[in-house]
């Protein structure tokens, strides 16, 4: 039997996704690590390939959609900022509501339809505890005893419901090579989890240069939790202000680290790019 399937494509400042919505579909189908390969491949004519493979499931508890999440590798992962940011304007566009909740594996999080191509998420509070990013030992997370070779930094490390290492550079970092630099920092010993390797600019106390190497995805346009960690990273050592710019190739997010709550709100552009049928048979 052939079974036609509908993929949304859409990006968040670039960073793109393929996501398959149950809840329009009303079918739950399963994806083998080695069909998200596939479809996440730059060289796949038919999808043009992605950064991430999203899948929107029927929600389990009060939640408006439970979000899944595979990186290009076809590896699962527990949060990404700007696929929360793409479901959500799916969620609130389809449920016709201005505020939906969507969970994750490691979190619930609530987005917001600021307008028809702007969305905020509460992030939650960013973990800065060495077993809750996690790290192999008992280290200071603001600064890790990693030295970015040639350079002569070291990074600061968070999770933002995903690990990450942040280095903040002198060298503008639109010219260097963060994917020869990022690549064996990602499977660096201290992160048994792999981790997201964020290379940041201070332009001024409100504006951070940002560009990132993303475990499973490799070098991206924009990186919503990379932003998120980046923001905090700063603030912890009195770089910024808490209320910040992040420019990355792929556009502009507004990060605000609350101060009353503790949470971060991300707040950044989002757009639906196209509809791929796929067929498949059972």
């Amino acid at each position: 039997m052939i079974q036609a399937v509908k993929l949304t494509k859409m990006n968040g400042l670039g960073n793109d996704f393929l996501i398959y919505d149950e809840l329009t579909s009303q079918k739950e189908l399963t994806f083998s690590r080695e069909l998200i390969v596939s479809l996440c491949s730059r060289e796949n004519k038919k999808t043009n390939g992605c950064d991430q493979f999203i899948i929107i499931k029927k929600p389990k508890t009060n939640e408006d959609g439970f979000m899944e999440i595979f990186n290009s590798d076809g590896s699962e992962v527990y949060a990404c900022g700007n696929a929360t940011r793409c479901v959500g304007l799916i969620l609130a566009d389809y449920l016709k509501k201005s505020e939906v909740i969507i969970k994750t594996k490691a979190d619930l999080l609530k987005a917001k339809k600021i307008n028809a191509k702007e969305i905020e998420v509460n992030m939650g509070t960013p973990k800065f505890s060495w077993e809750k990013i996690p790290l192999s030992k008992n280290l200071d997370t603001i600064q890790l005893p990693i030295e970015l070779e040639g350079f002569g930094v070291m990074p600061s490390a968070v999770s933002m419901g995903n690990p990450h290492m942040v280095f903040f550079l002198q060298d503008d970092v639109s010219n260097i090579n963060i994917e020869k630099l990022g690549a064996p920092l990602e499977v660096h010993e201290l992160f048994p989890e792999k981790a997201n390797v964020n290379f940041a600019n201070i332009i001024d106390r409100k504006h951070i240069k940002l560009r990132t190497f993303e475990r499973g995805a490799g070098v991206t346009l924009a990186c919503g939790t990379g932003a998120c960690a980046t923001a905090v990273s700063a603030i912890r050592k009195n770089l910024t202000e808490r209320n910040v710019t992040v420019e990355m190739p792929g556009g502009i997010l507004n990060i605000n680290w609350d101060k009353s709550t503790d949470n971060v709100l991300m707040t950044g552009a989002v757009e639906y790019e196209k509809t791929i049928e796929l067929f498949r048979y059972n």
